[in-house]
C-alpha cells in the first residue's frame, strides 16, 4: 500500500474515534448543540478520508502526484480548522475559523475531483 493511502487509512478511524468520543460526551451531558462540530468531524474526518484512502489505494498512480499530497494535507487542515472553528462559531466566539475550515474543505474536494477525473480518464486510455 502506498503511503498517501496508508496516511488517509490511518486518519480516518483516528478522527471517527475522536467524532465518537465527542457524541459519548454530547450524550452524557444531554448537550447537543455541538453536533454540527461532530457531525463534519465524522463526515469530513472519517468518511472522506476513507473514501480517499479507498481511491488512493485503486489508483497508486495517483497518490505518487504532489497533487495527492496537497489534497490530503488541505483535506488534514480543513478538519483542523473547521472542527474548533465551528464549536467556537456555535459558542459566539467568531467564526473566522470555520470560515478558513470551509475553504480549505471546498479546495481539497476540488483537487480530489481534479484527480478522480484523471485517474479515470487514464483508466480509459489504458
Amino acid at each position: 500500500m502506498n503511503t498517501l493511502a496508508r496516511i488517509c487509512w490511518i486518519s480516518s478511524p483516528v478522527y471517527l474515534l475522536v467524532g465518537m468520543v465527542f457524541g459519548i460526551w454530547m450524550s452524557a451531558t444531554q448537550d447537543h448543540t455541538l453536533a454540527p462540530a461532530h457531525a463534519h468531524l465524522n463526515l469530513i474526518g472519517g468518511v472522506l478520508m476513507a473514501i480517499f484512502g479507498g481511491f488512493y489505494t485503486l489508483f497508486p498512480g495517483a497518490a505518487q502526484t504532489m497533487l495527492a499530497k496537497i489534497q490530503v494535507a488541505a483535506t488534514h487542515l480543513a478538519i483542523w480548522f473547521m472542527f474548533p472553528g465551528i464549536i467556537m462559531a456555535i459558542q459566539g466566539k467568531g467564526d473566522m475559523l470555520a470560515k478558513i475550515g470551509s475553504i480549505l474543505a471546498i479546495i481539497a474536494i476540488v483537487l480530489f475531483l481534479v484527480q478522480a477525473a484523471r485517474a479515470s480518464s487514464a483508466t480509459r486510455a489504458v
